[in-house]
């Protein structure tokens, strides 16, 4: 099952402050982690991101943002409630599919391809990155962002289906093995996103004790991407607002946090 939809080119202006939180008010709200997420990967991202594809992108928050900067855009979500969330909150802004990235035609190439949150619920995380970096054009970039430390790895990890969380220098080394280059990687979200993580690990305890969580790997996969997430309206509204000062004590701290984002091209 899929669905195109034409991209609204409109949206690719230029906003003074008021406007811009007007506008952020129309978008899908971010979780809190995803708000401390998208501080960094929005300073990462060029102005226009060309033909943009976002990989696994959920309910569509962050492809509705990218899509601002981008000529089209294109996101894929293979788990089925999601992609129909997405649907509804990336009408008019991007073409949405309901399959994995390799389903999408191999003559498609990008120059900006996405994937938050994505890499570590994927076994061979060595194929994902070739199979990325196929779909990119020359020049093209990858930007990513992963769970950091694997010494933090815990029960949540496991009951969202994730393989791994990478330390800085193995995320690095994956994707110079993949073939990238002008690699940079970047932690963040001190403090607030420690915090965000001990409350998912407690919740994730608590679970355990009710045999939560019992799903295979591609099932809790699939699970994950609905995860506490903000709705639209008051909810969403108060979600957002009690993100700011986590977003604006981050910057306090840069390089420090339990999450990375990573920018790296395709050569030339």
């Amino acid at each position: 099952m899929m669905m195109s939809m034409e991209a609204d080119q409109t949206l690719n202006l230029q906003f003074d402050a008021p406007q811009r939180t007007a506008l952020e008010r129309l978008l899908p709200p971010l979780t809190p982690n995803a708000s401390l997420r998208w501080d960094v990967v929005s300073r990462l991202l060029p102005e226009s991101v060309g033909n943009a594809l976002e990989i696994g992108c959920g309910r569509g928050a962050a492809a509705a943002r990218i899509a601002r900067r981008a000529e089209t855009m294109t996101a894929v979500e293979p788990d089925g409630q999601s992609f129909k969330a997405a649907q509804k909150n990336l009408r008019g802004l991007a073409q949405v599919f309901n399959c994995m990235s390799h389903e999408l035609p191999v003559a498609a190439r990008f120059d900006t391809i996405c994937a938050f949150e994505v890499l570590e619920h994927i076994e061979d995380d060595a194929a994902a990155l070739q199979e990325w970096k196929a779909k990119l054009k020359p020049g093209g970039a990858l930007v990513i962002s992963v769970p950091a430390w694997q010494a933090r790895f815990s029960l949540f990890d496991e009951m969202v289906g994730h393989f791994r969380r990478y330390d800085p220098e193995h995320l690095q080394e994956r994707l110079d093995t993949a073939g990238f280059v002008d690699i940079h990687v970047e932690p963040y979200g001190f403090p607030a996103g420690h915090v965000l993580e001990a409350c998912r690990n407690f919740a994730a305890i608590r679970m355990a004790k009710h045999d939560a969580g019992k799903a295979d790997y591609a099932g809790r996969t699939a699970a994950s991407g609905r995860v506490m997430q903000p709705g639209r309206g008051m909810m969403g509204d108060l979600v957002q607002m009690a993100a700011r000062p986590m977003v604006w004590t981050q910057r306090l701290f840069p390089g420090r946090g339990v999450g990375l984002v990573a920018r790296a091209c395709k050569p030339l």
